[in-house]
């Protein structure tokens, strides 16, 4: 078992960036507006979308938003974490 001490002081800030970008690539490949997938998932404005793709104020997407959104867009739901390494040293 590991030490939570190990685990690098950014890695979590940095894993919600880099799904905040994976989302963003896979909507705009499909040709939506954040406001389009927003209201897709049941929210009436981008805030949540355009905050969480950036990780503005450290807003991301939580696994709920993860799954509706790969349901929407058709992708899968690992997608959103290709090019992420979830195995610090």
């Amino acid at each position: 078992m590991k030490d939570i001490e190990q685990l690098p002081e950014n890695f979590i800030d940095d894993l919600h960036i880099q799904i905040g970008k994976n989302v963003k690539k896979s909507r705009e490949e499909k040709g939506l507006t954040q406001l389009e997938l927003s209201q897709a998932i049941g929210h009436k404005s981008v805030t949540i979308i355009s905050r969480a793709e950036i990780c503005y104020k450290k807003q991301h997407f939580n696994i709920e938003h993860l799954v509706k959104i790969a349901y929407i867009l058709e992708v899968d739901l690992m997608d959103f974490f290709q090019e992420i390494d979830i195995k610090p040293e």
